[in-house]
């Protein structure tokens, strides 16, 4: 007998549909999987025999054939499980083939029958509800990402449930939940710009990162503060999107790292610096996203960046630039979202007390030199905000003032975005939304001069020798002031404080 069942799989980011035939036939007892499985799918046989068993039903001793179309697509995972073992249950007569067409079906099986959950339910929801006269059967812990789409999905615990339900001999309702309410109670964040003391300078300088999505780097001793700033500036970026928090949970539901929950703050990574260019960028065989793409649409913090492998860093080169990662196979190639905000922070040499105030170096000029000459010149110049990062002095350390909120940093980096997103309103196509993402073009269009301005810039080009890149930076840096200003031309004092964020470029290179 023949029977067929809808399930998925995921290419890179995106859900595929995947036909799970499966016909048994007279002959030597066997089982078979074809269509391009990799292990985990080919192992299914002993989980999949092994649940039908112990959830009551036989199995009979025939050839089984597993067919997984189309035939040319790899496919991955343990998501087979459950439709597989519904397809045999089919083609035995033990479920109605009929209505097991009318779904779309994942799962795991565990060998006692009970359903696992599965990587990349939110992408594979999203292509079947495409579909309008199909529903899903997922695993109960996946339950709650299909919220984000507009399919009817119906949670479950057992295969034996799932054969119930299908035969309608039980009745499971379809899970419902309100977006808004969801969103609301995942927006927390546990940190907050207010426990920070001091450091009002790189309080600022942050600040102007968030306006405008500029990328920053911050150089000081150990001690000063540069991990505790970095952890906060999620917490002063707009809220995400209903749209952008989507497209990041789709990414963290591919890396099976989304745990039941519904992405709606920025995200924060930051990944050790022992981490290798895949694990950052993505990749292996079947390519899954890496640390970048899981900062997309948020903070990227790379603490002690000279520590890093130079050709780890040197990989951060495109994504800066794009806003993605492409990831290219013999046989195909996948582009990663990588729309991230870049923070790092070093110190300013191998022992980290270079120009400490109260501790004394004891570091050479040459070992500094080595140490800071690690960050290559490229990838500075991809970095818009460089500042030094001084130890907090014992008065503000022990004062009880109440420092500023990240709620109100927030407010006012949110105008200065709502003046970017206005003025580019007619760049949407091509992705630009903030100062950051602007060409040269549209540099010369939208970042005018004041004379004075022009002067100071061109005085600091001369005497810190910036270089073309970092020329076109500084006027976005300088927009972001403007705009933080509610200026339309940028004057000296805005152009005077870019420069000065960029001040450090000569100690590294």
């Amino acid at each position: 007998m023949l029977s067929k069942v809808y399930s998925g799989t995921i290419y890179g980011i995106d859900g595929f549909i995947v036909e799970v035939e499966v016909d048994i036939s007279s002959g030597l007892p066997s089982f078979n999987i074809v269509g391009l499985p990799d292990t985990a799918v080919k192992e299914s046989k002993e989980r999949v025999t092994s649940a039908i068993r112990n959830s009551g039903f036989d199995l009979p001793s025939k050839r089984i054939t597993i067919n997984l179309a189309p035939a040319d697509l790899r496919k991955e995972g343990a998501g087979f499980d459950l439709p597989i073992a519904l397809g045999i249950l089919g083609a035995i007569g033990k479920v109605n083939c009929e209505e097991l067409k009318n779904y779309y079906i994942l799962g795991e099986l565990a060998l006692d029958g009970s359903v696992r959950p599965v990587k990349g339910v939110l992408p594979l929801a999203i292509e079947f509800s495409k579909s309008n006269n199909k529903k899903l059967i997922v695993p109960y812990f996946n339950i709650k990402e299909t919220a984000l789409t507009k399919i009817d999905a119906y949670p479950i615990r057992t295969l034996k449930e799932a054969v119930a339900f299908i035969n309608k001999e039980l009745e499971i309702s379809p899970y419902k939940v309100d977006l808004d309410k969801l969103y609301e109670e995942n927006f927390i964040y546990e940190v907050d710009f207010s426990e920070v003391k001091g450091q009002q300078y790189a309080k600022r300088a942050i600040e102007v990162a968030a306006s405008g999505a500029h990328n920053i780097i911050m150089i000081g001793p150990p001690g000063a503060g540069k991990t505790m700033l970095a952890s906060r500036i999620p917490t002063i970026l707009p809220e995400l999107s209903l749209e952008e928090a989507i497209e990041t949970t789709r990414i963290y539901s591919v890396a099976g790292i989304l745990d039941g929950k519904f992405i709606s703050t920025r995200p924060f990574r930051a990944p050790h610096h022992t981490i290798s260019d895949i694990a950052l960028v993505g990749g292996g065989q079947i390519p899954k996203p890496g640390e970048i793409s899981l900062a997309h649409n948020g903070v990227l913090f790379l603490d002690e960046l000279p520590e890093f492998n130079r050709n780890v860093l040197e990989v951060l080169r495109q994504p800066l630039e794009k806003g993605y990662i492409s990831v290219s196979r013999a046989a195909f190639k996948c582009d990663f979202p990588a729309n991230i905000m870049l923070v790092a922070a070093c110190n300013p040499c191998p022992c980290g007390y270079f120009g400490h105030p109260k501790k004394e170096c004891k570091c050479s000029p040459y070992q500094i030199q080595r140490y800071l000459s690690k960050i290559s010149g490229p990838l500075l110049d991809r970095i818009d905000i460089q500042i030094e990062v001084p130890p907090v002095e014992v008065d503000e350390l022990t004062t009880f003032s109440e420092q500023e909120s990240s709620v109100k940093i927030r407010e006012r980096v949110k105008k200065a975005r709502k003046i970017q997103y206005e003025r580019y309103k007619n760049y949407r196509h091509k992705k630009i939304f903030t100062n950051s993402q602007l060409t040269s073009k549209l540099i010369k269009e939208f970042c005018p001069l004041t004379d004075e301005a022009k002067r100071i810039m061109k005085l600091g080009i001369e005497k810190m020798g910036f270089s073309a890149r970092a020329y076109d930076r500084i006027l976005k840096l300088a927009r972001t002031i403007a705009d933080m200003d509610n200026k339309e031309v940028i004057d000296s004092t805005h152009i005077s404080e870019a420069i000065h964020y960029r001040v450090i470029d000569k100690f590294i290179i």
